[in-house]
Parts: C-alpha cells; structure tokens; sequence
C-alpha cells in the first residue's frame, strides 16, 4: 500500500468516527436516551450553593415544590420545602 491508500483509510475512519458522534450528540440533544423524552423531566436541581468543602446547600425543584436539602458527608437533611415560584422569563438580547 502507499501513502494515498493509507491517508483515504484514514480518512475514512475519521469520518465514520465523526458520523457516530454526531449521532450520539445529535440523540442527546433531542432527548432520544432518556425514557420519555424530555417532557417526562418531572426533578431538576434549581440552583447550589457550596458552603464549604465537604457541604453543599442544593434547591431542587419536583412538579410545584422547591426542597431545600443540606448534601454532606455526615448525610443528607432536608431544611425545607415550600411551593415552587415561576421562573422568571428568559431575557433575550439582539
């Protein structure tokens, strides 16, 4: 073989390795690799705080309520909950 053949085999390799990954990205932004798609997302974590660095203060947001939960290492505690406010519209700048 010479150098043409071995740069349009690798050539094709690059090329099948950047199709399977535009793929896999392509999936994952639609929401294909998840069960249900996107609009089943009924949990999200709404906003951290870390307050120091073994303890992380973390809101979580399920359907209509807020949880306020304490993550550490001696364990998890719940501070509070309260009912969930509407996110403020996203600003779009032109």
């Amino acid at each position: 073989m010479d150098l043409l053949d071995w740069a349009r085999a690798l050539f094709a390799l690059v090329a099948t390795l950047a199709l399977i990954v535009g793929a896999a990205y392509a999936a994952r932004r639609l929401g294909m690799l998840q069960p249900g798609g996107p609009a089943l997302k009924r949990m999200r974590i709404t906003e951290t705080l870390l307050i120091d660095t073994r303890r992380r203060m973390v809101i979580v947001r399920v359907d209509d309520r807020e949880h306020v939960l304490l993550l550490g290492p001696a364990g998890d505690v719940v501070v509070g909950d309260m009912a969930a406010k509407q996110a403020p519209p996203v600003e779009t700048t032109t």
